[in-house]
């Protein structure tokens, strides 16, 4: 989790939403990322999409299997979708995101029966400093703007 979080902290240099993620097959990162849909002009540059990416392009596999993403914020639907494409075995997230959490917050994606592939869960890791580079980032933007 600790590089993901400095991977968010990059995300905020940028004017990025700090958000990082760390993809993780045995010992070996295969795949990291930070937001950057404003950077790159793409809104599905999240860093939990990033991470995936770079890790189907390390493994030539679209699917991989075993493997373990560490992201700091609980991802959206559209990151869901693709953690479960990918066959990621676990996911591991720092804080919730309760506005458009889709893993706990507003929906359980993981939990659908629908869903032809199960996803280990775990919540919470380093969960206060997650949480509070997106508060901080959020109070920094509203300050600037004058609300």
């Amino acid at each position: 989790m600790k590089r993901a979080i400095q991977l968010a902290e990059r995300a905020t240099e940028l004017g990025e939403v700090p958000i990082g993620a760390v993809l993780v097959a045995g010992q070996e990162i295969i795949g990291e990322g930070f937001n950057r849909p404003i950077s790159s002009a793409d809104p599905t540059a999240h860093a939990e999409i990033v991470a995936i990416r770079e890790a189907a392009r390390t493994l030539n596999n679209y699917r991989l299997p075993g493997s373990v993403l560490y992201v700091t914020i609980e991802p959206c639907t559209m990151c869901v979708g693709a953690i479960m494409h990918a066959r990621i075995s676990t996911l591991v997230f720092g804080a919730r995101e309760p506005r458009a959490g889709s893993v706990v917050s507003q929906r359980q994606l993981a939990e659908d029966t629908w869903f032809n592939h199960r996803i280990e869960v775990i919540e919470g890791i380093g969960a206060s400093e997650c949480g509070d580079l997106l508060q901080t980032f959020f109070r920094s933007r509203r300050s600037r703007s004058g609300g």
